[in-house]
């Protein structure tokens, strides 16, 4: 049979505050002196990892939103052209693709309109900005297309 020990490494701190244990200060409290402090610097180090991670959450959100930009100017500008006569067809697509856009993304929208056989389509491509529209952008571009039946102009 082994004999154990029925002494603890750890000591209670007593009612003066003299003795300390290995898990608590000298006032029983969470942490010694030392460790004052260690949550603070523990976050500042977390810091630029959490601002990365906003930053890049918030450019899928920007990549996302260009998408959606594209898709529905490209609608716009096929609905306008296809009630559009034909020698003024561009321009109204270029305009109505333009139209509903923020200005940091029209600044730099390319529109065009197509007719082949009656169906005309239109694209629309978008620059991605970065962070911040309207400041710079990434070096890709968004791509938006729709198409629709030419109206009978009469």
């Amino acid at each position: 049979m082994v004999a154990r020990s029925t002494r603890s490494r750890i000591r209670i701190p007593t009612r003066t505050g003299t003795a300390t244990s290995f898990r608590g200060g000298p006032d029983g409290g969470p942490g010694t002196s030392r460790d004052r402090g260690q949550v603070t610097i523990e976050f500042l180090g977390m810091t630029p990892l959490i601002i990365l991670t906003l930053v890049l959450l918030w450019q899928f959100v920007l990549t996302g939103y260009t998408w959606v930009l594209a898709g529905n100017a490209a609608d716009e500008a096929v609905r306008k052209a296809t009630a559009a006569q034909p020698d003024n067809r561009q321009a109204e697509c270029g305009q109505a693709g333009r139209d509903k856009l923020p200005d940091a993304w029209a600044g730099a929208a390319e529109v065009d309109c197509t007719t082949v056989n009656g169906y005309v389509t239109a694209r629309v491509k978008l620059w991605v900005p970065v962070l911040f529209p309207g400041t710079i952008a990434f070096p890709f571009e968004v791509e938006g297309n729709a198409g629709a039946i030419e109206e009978e102009l009469g």
